[in-house]
């Protein structure tokens, strides 16, 4: 039995009247990749804080075992007044205190582990695409060769070459580095992809866990519903009238 990397307990986490974790219990084993799913303010992003400690749970107990974290944000969260090598070893820099022009080195290196030429370290994030954008992401989250990684929403406004494209970096860095992961998405497919585990969070719960062969097979109505993207079923999604 692998050992346990991050474990939620009965977390809660509210902001004033509304009720956004009711109760939030997860296990992600070391070397494992969970992905989270749910729609939109269902609290995927409130579940990854309280992980990280961004957020503080109202109740409830949150463990992380792991050493090294690196993140691949949801718009990637580059640093517009560095190049792209800089943003790749902002991290090593701030940690290590190594000279510039190794960390370039070593930026450079990890530049090429996600398919971009040494010529792109010297760029500006300005002058990327949203795809090569990710990939600057997930070069600087791997870059101190962390134990544990997460992902949020790392395919969100990429089309489906580009998106299928990260979902395989994403799955290569992870087995490469031995590291756990955990990624929040409502993307099925990026799910389906790189999960050895998916939980749908429900409500401000986790409604069903399991691997990608039982969701094909699932019989709960929810996980359905929301894999096949319907809008008939127990989901009901809220729509604002117009005034």
């Amino acid at each position: 039995m692998k050992s346990v990397q991050i474990e939620l307990k009965n977390v809660h986490k509210a902001f004033g009247k509304k009720v956004v974790l009711d109760g939030v219990d997860l296990t992600v084993h070391k070397g494992e990749s969970v992905v989270i799913i749910g729609g939109s303010g269902t609290g995927k992003s409130v579940t990854l804080k309280c992980i990280l400690g961004l957020l503080k749970p109202d109740k409830g107990s949150v463990k992380f075992n792991g050493n090294q974290i690196g993140m691949l944000f949801q718009g990637a969260a580059l640093f517009d007044s560095l190049s792209v090598w800089e943003n790749v070893a902002f991290a090593v820099l701030q940690q290590s205190g190594m000279t510039r022009e190794k960390a370039k080195k070593i930026a450079i290196q990890n530049l090429a582990e996600v398919g971009l030429k040494p010529e792109v370290a010297d760029v500006y994030p300005a002058d990327l695409s949203g795809g090569m954008k990710k990939r600057v992401g997930l070069a600087r989250a791997i870059a101190t060769k962390p134990d544990t990684l997460f992902f949020d929403e790392p395919t969100t406004g990429l089309d489906p070459i580009m998106s299928d494209v990260i979902n395989d970096l994403i799955v290569n860095s992870v087995k490469k580095l031995g590291a756990t992961a955990l990624t929040i998405t409502h993307d099925m497919q990026s799910a389906k992809k790189i999960a050895d585990r998916i939980a749908m969070l429900y409500e401000g719960k986790i409604i069903w866990m399991g691997t990608v062969k039982e969701l094909e097979k699932t019989k709960n109505p929810y996980v359905r519903q929301f894999v096949a993207g319907s809008s008939k079923g127990p989901i009901q999604m809220q729509v604002k009238a117009d005034e």
